[in-house]
């Protein structure tokens, strides 16, 4: 850190042209990033990705189909809407419902809509469809690719009106904290200039990588704050440096002390971060990869631009005084801490019962993949789908495609004989309501009739075009129609046992498919992930503070306050609270709001410890470093907290579900720990425990065992 230090301070000038000269060229290739996200990153290499390629690129099944919905609408402006959307020449097929009387009734009907590839930019496909419809009443455009037009559009939108929310209240803590104008927007420059290359870096990688809509979210939500809790720490630091030296050595001293904690910090973020990579999801790898390259952006601006700025401002950071603000821990954070350390026992009972009233509705939460539900109610796309869904009970049922292998292919008696023993088997299988075969679509009952049939020309020129739709060589193709929902158990369980059946070498596909490998790819690495995140923080922790009780104790902390957060979250969104409709917790918010708070808020355990530490390796009353280390430190740790609180909580006024509950599960969990745990949990512990806190194994000095102060 001394190093750096030298560079910085030798050479703030140019570190300052640099980053401005940064942040220009990567504003150019930000404002491209939203275009470059598709999909809502549920997507994994694997079995139902496979099938519904090969259905597609060999039976020529659609690679996607979209819907257009009517309601109150004549059949002759059916008809004259879907020549409209013809002409455009995007569509592979239109199945009218003036065709096909299962599409339709006198009030409601729908079309369907087949692409034979999604190679093109699907997002204009749907912008030039919807320029066709133009604005006709009752007429509406739906389907996967208009949901994603419609949730990178909303998350634009939530982005922007989140940041409207947040970023005044923010300076508003801000000039609380500091007093003065200049040092409440300095964090605002390092959090912009941060989000901004960030977004640049992304933009770039993002014409390699698939990047997921909620990128647009997370990254600045979780840069913004982070970039000010850095900021505010640093700052607050230097201040106090500055009162007893010269510019020059404040931000020396500021470097080498702050700059420590928050790389640090930095790294317990990234390890929570990075254990998400573990999940072969697309939108976990794309969270971890947009957020740690935030979270090193927001380290990089911290300990170079931000001090480079520093010094180039000298005394004038106290400039446009609003308050007065006291530069020392405050007397009341004292006190407190004081009367805190005298009733140990009654507060951590205290604080372990209400987490443990929280953390009581854990076990009734109910995950399901974030669909349609993800878009408010007010969109069109998502009340015409749910309109032609209860119409239609489409949900009712779900539909799966079995390919099946054999090596000598399916056309000679013994693979027809097979073919048609694995029908009987599907057919006789409970769950499944329908399936198409070679034998079902023709009306053929056995075998020796097929291969009768084959002997005739006229026979023989009607069945082969069926034969080619559903064998292709060596494989076959089975669609099977399942009395049970996509998300639903049953018929996830279904994809399994029947993905085990390898006498044909079979690979299932579908929305069950789909659901149960989402699933249970997430289910058999969690373990994965927080034995990573756990192990790794502990290490991190024990060689920061040269202890093991201290990490011990942040660690378990972290874990009941995380399971009380998720307990509220049942509350709010899953019971339908505070004028929210009862729901579920989107699959993906366990996951990505314990590995984010996780790192979070070891930022406060780190700030708050190595304050105790640093009073302890003077002073060796273990006493005195919790009350001094809490005195200091409270007002900065609350400051940042409520910072972290108003800007990930502004996300709990935006539209998209998903974005909003990560919002308000990253603010529950930050006021959790900075209050019950920071203040209450800790400073208690750290008492009861007095100086085995500073204990560590085959240690020499003045911590050493038997040789305490």
């Amino acid at each position: 850190m001394r190093t750096l230090a030298r560079l910085v301070t030798k050479g703030y000038k140019s570190i300052i042209i640099a980053w401005a000269a940064l942040f220009v060229v990567m504003a150019i290739f930000a404002i491209r990033l939203p275009g470059l996200l598709e999909g809502d990153g549920f997507r994994m290499d694997a079995e139902h990705e496979r099938v519904m390629k090969i259905a597609s690129e060999t039976f020529d099944l659609p690679a996607e189909t979209m819907f257009v919905v009517f309601e109150d609408v004549t059949d002759e402006k059916v008809a004259t809407t879907l020549e409209d959307i013809e002409k455009l020449g995007l569509t592979s097929e239109i199945v009218s419902p003036l065709e096909q009387e299962e599409q339709y009734t006198d009030t409601v009907s729908y079309a369907m809509l087949h692409f034979d590839n999604t190679d093109r930019d699907m997002a204009k496909v749907v912008t030039e469809m919807r320029d066709a419809i133009g604005e006709q009443k009752g007429v509406v455009l739906t389907g996967q690719s208009a949901f994603t037009k419609d949730i990178n559009e909303a998350s634009q939108r939530d982005l922007m009106k989140a940041e409207a929310i947040g970023l005044p209240i923010a300076i508003i803590i801000l000039l609380f904290a500091f007093g003065t104008i200049m040092a409440s927007v300095v964090p605002l420059i390092v959090g912009i200039t941060t989000i901004v290359t960030t977004f640049g870096i992304l933009s770039l990688i993002g014409g390699q990588l698939d990047l997921a809509i909620f990128v647009l979210n997370i990254v600045p939500m979780l840069g913004l704050a982070l970039s000010i809790d850095f900021s505010l720490l640093f700052i607050s630091r230097y201040r106090e440096e500055r009162l007893k030296s010269d510019i020059v050595e404040a931000v020396t001293t500021t470097i080498r002390t702050a700059g420590r904690s928050v790389i640090f910090s930095a790294f317990c973020v990234f390890i929570g971060l990075g254990a998400m990579f573990v999940i072969r999801v697309e939108i976990f790898q794309n969270i971890a990869l947009g957020g740690m390259l935030v979270v090193g952006m927001a380290v990089l601006s911290s300990i170079t631009l931000l001090p480079a700025i520093l010094i180039a401002l000298g005394d004038r950071i106290n400039k446009g005084q609003v308050l007065k603000v006291k530069e020392n821990g405050s007397d009341r954070w004292r006190q407190f801490a004081n009367k805190v350390i005298k009733r140990p026992i009654l507060i951590t009972i205290g604080a372990f019962i209400l987490l443990g009233i929280a953390l009581i509705p854990v076990k009734n939460m109910d995950l399901a993949i974030p669909q349609i539900d993800s878009l408010p109610t007010t969109y069109d796309s998502r009340a015409s789908y749910e309109l032609m869904d209860d119409t239609f009970g489409l949900g009712d049922q779900s539909s799966v495609y079995v390919i099946a292998e054999r090596k000598n292919g399916w056309t000679d008696t013994n693979g027809l004989n097979d073919l048609l023993a694995l029908q009987d088997d599907l057919k006789n299988d409970p769950l499944v309501d329908d399936l198409t075969t070679i034998f079902t679509a023709s009306g053929i009952a056995s075998p020796e009739e097929w291969e009768q049939a084959m002997q005739v020309p006229e026979m023989k020129a009607q069945l082969e075009p069926l034969l080619e739709s559903f064998v292709k060589d060596d494989q076959l193709l089975i669609p099977v129609t399942l009395q049970a929902e996509g998300s639903s158990d049953e018929a996830q369980q279904w994809t399994r046992d029947w993905s085990a059946n390898t006498d044909w070498n079979l690979l299932v596909g579908g929305a069950p498919k789909f659901n149960q490998e989402i699933f249970d790819e997430i289910f058999d690495n969690i373990v994965y992930v927080l034995l990573i995140i756990l192990i790794s923080t502990f290490i991190i922790l024990m060689i920061a503070f040269r202890s093991i009780l201290i990490p011990l104790k942040a660690i378990l902390m972290n874990i009941v306050g995380l399971s009380a957060t998720f307990g509220i979250l049942v509350y709010i969104f899953q019971y339908g609270h505070f004028g929210l409709h009862p729901g579920t917790i989107a699959l993906i918010i366990p996951v990505i709001v314990f590995s984010l708070v996780f790192g979070l808020s070891m930022d406060y355990e780190v700030f708050l410890i190595s304050r105790m530490q640093e009073e302890y390796a003077t002073s060796f009353d273990n006493d005195r470093a919790t009350v001094e280390g809490l005195a200091t430190t409270s007002k900065i740790i609350t400051s940042a907290a409520l910072i972290m609180i108003v800007l990930t909580g502004a996300f709990a006024f935006t539209d998209v579900m998903p974005v909003k509950q990560i919002g308000v599960g990253i603010a529950i969990a930050v006021a959790i720990d900075a209050t019950i745990i920071r203040l209450l949990l800790v400073p208690s512990l750290m008492k009861l425990f007095g100086k085995w806190n500073w204990w560590m194994p085959f240690r020499k000095g003045p911590y050493k065992a038997g040789n305490w102060h």
